[in-house]
């Protein structure tokens, strides 16, 4: 008879030790404003960080591409050729040019030191109808010459011959350089066949095949160096002020990776449609990432710094469709809605609506809580 009272008495006393935890734990807390400052998440897509788009310079048909996407190239290294044959064929036509140029440069330049040394006006020989040796030319033709003709000055004929041959020469130099500059235009458009790399990088798209026909302008390959990357977010021009350039944030890599970011760059200018501003963070070269992926990027919100209303998750009553707590007022509580926002550090969650500062509420209440229950009083 001892030994079944003494155990009825030890099953009691440990089911009074299970229980009082669940009831003693609740107790009421005042609500209070959170001194953190909220963050705004905002989605972003990873890219890298250089990145340049090749497009053809002339018109052809693309007859080389150097690797497929993904391949890396060391800068300097050919991309792309764009078929040169027709240009190769306009630059024999200008070397002709050329040479011609510089043959009748050759000429003037001869005939203007023949000019200076034996002058035109002096050669009786020169003149038709004048076909005299030059000593009756001096002394008998000339002088007739000056007597009949008052005005005749044989210096002015002279200078008249000088200037021609001069002219001369000046304008075979002018057609010289014409020549060499459409040759340095053509070598500039052979040069633009070739795509080259600006710097380290891979193929990170390919817009033409071998074959393709081509148009100035046209998009070719996109390359980029991608053993750094960043960021890239459209930031709405009313956070853009909690920003700084070498400011550091927290980002999420594809709803996985939990990293770092720094401010690289801010715009300057906001999108007039949008208003909206581009902001770059740099990722650390360790981070596990690939150009296109999505992240997104958590940056401080001023306006919840002036703080929010938050109360721990234990507070929600369990087991319920919509979150409640139950509110203390007058020695006893009621029931009430409150409408969650973001969750904070150390099991807080943030309450939009339903509740306000100094509120009263009951923490830990058994999932079975309704208004009027209250808990035991120590």
């Amino acid at each position: 008879m001892i030994n079944k009272n003494f155990a009825k008495g030890s099953l009691l006393a440990i089911c009074f030790l299970l229980a009082s935890p669940l009831v003693n734990s609740a107790e009421i807390i005042s609500v209070e404003l959170s001194k953190s400052v909220s963050k705004t998440v905002l989605g972003s897509s990873v890219i890298p960080y250089k990145e340049v788009m090749l497009s053809a310079q002339i018109p052809g048909v693309v007859k080389f591409i150097s690797g497929e996407v993904g391949d890396s190239f060391q800068k300097g290294a050919q991309l792309t050729q764009v078929d040169e044959s027709q240009l190769m064929a306009k630059r024999n036509a200008i070397l002709a040019q050329v040479q011609t140029a510089q043959a009748i440069l050759q000429r003037s330049e001869a005939q203007y030191r023949r000019e200076i040394v034996s002058p035109r006006s002096k050669d009786i020989g020169a003149m038709p109808g004048f076909g005299m040796p030059s000593m009756m030319d001096n002394f008998i033709t000339q002088p007739m010459a000056d007597a009949m003709m008052n005005n005749y000055d044989s210096d002015v004929g002279r200078y008249t011959d000088l200037v021609t041959s001069a002219s001369g020469v000046s304008q075979a130099k002018s057609a010289l350089q014409q020549a060499y500059s459409e040759l340095q235009g053509v070598d500039a458009a052979l040069q633009n066949s070739k795509s080259i790399a600006p710097f380290e990088g891979i193929i990170m798209e390919k817009m033409v095949e071998v074959g393709d026909t081509v148009q100035p302008g046209q998009p070719l390959v996109r390359y980029g160096f991608v053993k750094f990357k960043r960021l890239q977010a459209d930031v709405p021009s009313g956070l853009v002020s909690n920003l700084r350039k070498d400011m550091v944030v927290s980002v999420k890599i594809n709803g996985q990776s939990d990293s770092m970011a720094k401010v690289s760059q801010i715009y300057p200018v906001a999108d007039p449609d949008r208003h909206t501003v581009t902001v770059k963070f740099d990722l650390p070269v360790d981070v596990s990432a690939a150009p296109g992926m999505y992240a997104e990027v958590y940056l401080p919100d001023t306006q919840g710094a002036t703080g929010s209303v938050v109360i721990p998750k234990t507070a929600l009553l369990s087991g319920r469709s919509l979150p409640s707590v139950l509110v203390v007022k007058d020695n006893t509580s009621s029931l009430r809605l409150v409408r969650l926002g973001a969750e904070h550090s150390g099991g807080m969650v943030e309450v939009l609506t339903g509740l306000k500062d100094g509120a009263r509420i009951i923490n830990d209440p058994p999932s079975n809580a309704t208004s009027g229950w209250m808990p035991e009083q120590q």
